[in-house]
């Protein structure tokens, strides 16, 4: 069986293009242009050359694309219909759906690599539902399901129907340029055939949970493991793996660590052509520019989780729905859009505080309104609607001009109109839960006491109260920025009866000072500046508000936006590094980052996939201590090293909050960051997580 070879000699700027390239080769019957024939190592009767991918001068070959609910939401996140159909995909199907034969046309297959999926893909050929079959699997397909395969393909004598067999590596999803999540688990079998979704299944809640069985631990760390090897190969590096000892991150590191010594392996004793899964190895960069990848376990830092975040991509997360790009607006009715590749606003703004998007709103509306009326003023006609009505005898001169620019015309104004409907709704949010008040509390938080927390929690509001969601995240975010005992028990119990009367569920509070005292999870410090906000209202930057709420009046009745506006703060967030951030700062630029962060990451694991088990101790200069195992043994010192580039894994959920402030550190600092967690996790969700684990503590 073929391993996908998926990576140019030179790595893709960012791990979302590396998997849409990887997508689009494999949507076009062939591994890449430079990759090497697959080795007919599979068991299969027949193992195909790859065919390269259509170019201007090939013929585009017509095909079915075959998926499951897992492989969907890879593709549905990077790609959109309009894709497919230039790959030349005219139809995409569901594996276990009804399918009626197409005897003429060539079926791509990209599936999970589960029993159900292979006996059903047996089901199709003996069958012969297509013409040919291009098998690919998002994660190493294994030995026994091969073999099971294999047999079925040789009993119903089908083998001259394969074309490929292609493990794949693309088990995560990346809905922005550099971050990702893994895929959801699989649904057992019993939640396959109920009649309602299964309940989505947190990693934080089944490693943290005294109810989890062993196997079950066992099985998710196997499984976070895998989808990080993924991201890996698909980025085409072999990193320096380093990791905080004496929880999950650990387990997953050498585990990983295992992974990709056993890749390494396998390609060494291969004779030939390379077939390494890592580009570098082929192209004579794979001792150069090492990246980083920390391995992180949630409990590092919680605050991140579900402090109230300021920037667009945070305020959407909390406040409206998104998945795989696709954001929901339930306000004034239900309405959903996409987030692209070529949604430009978003790309631009994304990481923005929210002044600054409405900013940046009026700024594209004038400039396209300005770009329309050029275009009017040339051609004649009132509208740019009408430019179809032009005479074309006495007008073409102007056509030519006015064809060329209204289709991207067009795509900016729908992407303006999205981004404004998407700007409304986090506005109304914005005014009805106080979250400008909550946020800048918590920008604040090292400067808050008890008193003034509960103040905060009592004071009467315009708007009305906030909701007890809201109370319950202000009251976590001060206790766990306060340092190791510096809150009585008397205060905890005065806090936790202000949230039982707001109608908030304590379990949550609970679950968390009982982690902390077990753990002292670290505090999440300040760094680099005030954590005072921003106040005022001067700069040229707050006109957003008001210049949002002009540009959107005839959309909404009697004046509402402007109403809703007026009673909102407007202020940039603090420059502060959270704790993952400062992290990550004293691994990959020591010389910046201060002592105690130093201190920290000094005992982290190291590991160097690259050198020989036995001098894992040696540190990364192969200085200091003796060998040992996993690097446990060597100095902390002799392990710093400078990184250009870096990976950051959170198992336990990753959040916007951390991600746009690891983002504008390494714009900073001119690093590039890749930012990743078992999933993205929503605030409200973690909270219902923490909830659960502590009602099921007690």
């Amino acid at each position: 069986m073929a391993s996908s070879a998926l990576k140019h000699a030179i790595a893709p700027t960012t791990l979302q293009q590396a998997q849409t390239d990887a997508l689009l080769a494999l949507l076009n019957l062939g591994i890449s242009q430079d990759a090497p024939t697959p080795s007919a190592t599979s068991t299969l009767p027949k193992s195909a050359p790859a065919v390269k991918p259509p170019t201007s001068t090939a013929p585009l070959v017509w095909k079915v694309l075959v998926l499951d609910q897992q492989t969907k939401d890879v593709l549905a996140t990077v790609l959109r219909v309009q894709d497919l159909r230039d790959a030349g995909v005219t139809l995409h199907v569901q594996l276990h759906s009804l399918r009626p034969p197409l005897l003429d046309v060539p079926a791509v297959y990209f599936v999970a690599p589960t029993l159900a999926n292979i006996r059903r893909i047996s089901e199709d050929l003996d069958k012969t539902l297509y013409e040919s079959f291009h098998l690919n699997f998002v994660e190493p397909l294994p030995r026994a399901l091969l073999e099971e395969l294999a047999a079925s393909v040789a009993t119903s004598g089908t083998g001259q129907l394969v074309e490929q067999v292609v493990d794949q590596y693309l088990s995560f999803i990346a809905p922005s340029p550099s971050l990702f999540s893994l895929l959801s688990p699989l649904p057992s079998p019993v939640s396959q055939a109920g009649p309602s979704q299964p309940k989505p299944s947190y990693s934080y809640k089944l490693l943290n949970s005294p109810s989890s069985a062993e196997q079950q631990i066992e099985d998710e760390i196997e499984r976070v493991a895998s989808g990080i090897f993924s991201a890996i190969v698909t980025a085409g590096h072999v990193p320096i793996i380093r990791a905080p000892k004496g929880n999950a991150a650990e387990m997953v590191a050498k585990k990983l660590d295992i992974k990709i010594r056993d890749a390494l392996l396998s390609a060494s004793r291969v004779h030939g052509p390379t077939t390494s899964l890592f580009s570098q190895d082929s192209s004579g960069l794979s001792n150069l520019q090492r990246p980083l990848l920390l391995i992180l376990d949630r409990n590092v830092d919680l605050v991140s989780m579900i402090s109230h975040g300021w920037t667009y991509q945070a305020l959407v997360s909390d406040c409206l729905e998104i998945k795989l790009n696709r954001v929901v607006v339930n306000t004034p009715q239900k309405r959903s859009y996409d987030f692209d590749s070529k949604d430009f606003f978003w790309a631009k703004n994304a990481a923005n505080p929210f002044p600054q998007v409405a900013e940046d709103i009026d700024a594209e509306l004038n400039k396209y309104k300005q770009d329309a009326a050029e275009i009017t003023r040339s051609t004649g006609v009132s509208d740019v609607n009408d430019i179809s009505q032009l005479d074309l005898s006495s007008n073409a001169a102007y056509l030519k001009t006015a064809i060329t620019q209204l289709p991207e015309l067009t795509a900016r104004k729908a992407t303006l109109d999205t981004h404004m409907n998407i700007a409304t709704a986090l506005l109304e949010q914005i005014k009805k839960r106080g979250l400008d008040e909550l946020f800048s509390t918590e920008e604040a938080v090292n400067k808050q006491t008890v008193s003034s927390i509960l103040e905060t929690l009592r004071a009467p509001r315009p708007d009305g109260a906030f909701s007890p969601e809201d109370k319950l995240r202000l009251v976590l975010v001060f206790y766990l920025s306060s340092p190791d005992n510096a809150i009585s028990k008397d205060d905890i119990a005065e806090l936790e009866k202000e949230l039982k009367t707001a109608g908030a569920d304590t379990a949550a509070f609970e679950y968390v000072r009982r982690t902390r005292e077990i753990s002292r999870m670290t505090v999440s410090a300040t760094v680099g500046g005030t954590s005072t906000p921003v106040l005022g209202g001067q700069g040229e930057l707050f006109r957003g508000f008001t210049a949002l709420g002009n540009k959107l009046t005839d959309r909404l009745k009697e004046g509402g936006l402007e109403n809703l506006i007026s009673g909102v703060k407007n202020f940039l967030p603090a420059n502060k590094l959270l704790q993952v951030t400062r992290l990550v700062e004293a691994l990959m630029d020591s010389s910046a980052a201060s002592n105690q962060s130093l201190q920290e990451t000094d005992e982290y694991l190291f590991l160097d996939p690259r050198a020989p088990r036995h001098a894992q101790g040696l540190g990364a200069s192969a200085t200091g201590g003796g060998p040992g195992v996993g690097g446990a043994s060597s100095t902390g010192r002799a392990r710093r090293m400078a990184f250009t580039e870096g990976m950051v894994f959170v198992v336990g959920g990753a959040s916007y909050v951390e991600y746009g402030n690891l983002e504008e550190w390494a714009a900073k600092t001119g690093k590039r960051l890749t930012y990743g967690g078992t999933e993205i996790v929503d605030p409200g969700s973690f909270v219902g997580m923490l909830q659960d684990l502590g009602n099921g503590v007690s």
